[in-house]
């Protein structure tokens, strides 16, 4: 019926849609003046004065300061308010949950880490999320009621089939068929799943270097070896949510693997993950190779060879280098993105030097040529996707003024 409450192009539709862009130009600039606001969105001053005196009576702008100091008279500013809504996040592997809590703007507020040491924990999976998200919440100065929705990313996925985790063996607790439905009545507000990887791309495409792409690859090393797609600006999870389980890829280089999940492993993982970077450097005569975990060793060791100048590690970088561009020859190949990130910690300590490296190799690889490139997203770059995964829907729910 013409003129329902709702129906596409009605006076309350059409006012949505500008409160809406209102506060997505106030999120991205920072605070504005009404006239900056109506220059933006085209509205007429009358028109931003009404839609800026109704977002703030239904609180979701505040009126902060003024334009003092600039030429012309002073006018009022507006910013987002920052207590209309919050979301919060999880990273998972086996020696941790971190936890944090976002508001609105996206700004961290709270953040707890809770060490979960694999096997030797008896704490029940359930404990261990709804510990770290208090946590969170209490460093926030929340209660878990004022959290809209919760991402949780762990490696591998949950078959959304079964709804049981997949591809990952490594994290102990995680497996039973009736952990989501047991989260779900633990839980007070909404919470989606995530592989931490696709997350890593989320956060690059939202903060970093993939903005603006709408086809691109992230390879991930840090623990272990991973990939997200991103067809058409969308992530790519698969018929198991298994796409980007690139660690399995049988490559050349090295021995078949096979039952892969039970090895937990695969030939790009024994060919290129971090485990191989400081066999690689005892091979080639580097002394003084960091003890330590795996990851955190080979990120030491590829920083240490992009500073330095002498062949060994000009050698350690050129050969890993390969390595990775053989694997990445595969993707590239059946994908031909036009962007590919290189992510986690093993690869962002390379830096340009390996970037390059691998560049030049993948040209000789592969017929298709896309453009590598560093992720810009170092801090925490799994927590990061997952609460701006979660702020999203929290945003569309928030600030949906139509209701």
């Amino acid at each position: 019926m013409a003129g329902t409450a709702g129906t596409p192009g009605t006076p309350r539709v059409l006012r949505a849609m500008n409160d809406r862009a209102a506060l997505d130009l106030l999120l991205e600039h920072g605070p504005l003046s009404r006239t900056r606001i109506g220059k933006l969105t085209g509205l007429s001053k009358p028109t931003a004065s009404q839609l800026l005196a109704r977002l703030e009576a239904a609180g979701l702008v505040l009126a902060t300061g003024t334009t003092e100091g600039r030429p012309g008279p002073s006018a009022q500013l507006y910013e987002v308010n920052p207590a209309a809504g919050h979301a919060a996040g999880l990273d998972v592997t086996p020696q941790r949950i971190l936890a944090a809590v976002a508001d609105i703007t996206g700004r961290t507020v709270g953040r707890h880490e809770l060490p979960t040491p694999g096997r030797r924990t008896g704490t029940p999976v359930v404990q261990q999320v709804t510990d770290a998200l208090d946590g969170a919440v209490k460093a926030a100065g929340l209660a878990r009621d004022d959290i809209h929705r919760l991402v949780i990313g762990t490696p591998g996925a949950f078959d959304p089939a079964t709804g049981r985790l997949r591809y990952a063996a490594h994290l102990p607790g995680w497996h039973s068929p009736t952990l989501l439905d047991e989260l779900a009545a633990a839980l007070p507000m909404p919470f989606e799943y995530e592989n931490d990887v696709n997350l890593v791309a989320l956060a690059e495409q939202r903060l970093g270097a993939a903005r603006g792409h709408a086809d691109f690859v992230l390879l991930w090393n840090q623990e272990g070896l991973g990939a997200a797609l991103v067809l058409g600006g969308r992530l790519h999870r698969g018929w198991t949510g298994g796409a980007g389980e690139v660690g399995f890829l049988p490559v050349p280089g090295t021995p078949l693997v096979r039952r892969v999940t039970k090895a937990n492993s695969g030939g790009y993982q024994e060919l290129a993950g971090s485990q191989v970077v400081p066999r690689l450097a005892r091979e080639l005569g580097i002394e003084g190779a960091p003890q330590g975990p795996y990851a955190e060793a080979a990120a030491e060791l590829l920083a240490r060879a992009a500073r330095s100048g002498d062949d060994a590690h000009r050698h350690l970088l050129q050969t890993y280098a390969t390595r990775l561009a053989t694997g990445l020859a595969s993707l590239v190949s059946i994908l031909d993105p036009e962007l590919v990130v290189l992510s986690g910690a093993v690869l962002t300590s390379g830096g340009e030097p390996l970037r390059a490296l691998v560049q030049a190799e993948l040209e000789e690889l592969a017929a298709s040529r896309p453009r590598l490139v560093v992720g810009d997203v170092r801090e925490h770059p799994v927590l990061r996707g997952a609460l701006e995964s979660a702020l999203a829907t929290t945003r569309d729910e928030v600030f949906d003024t139509s209701r």
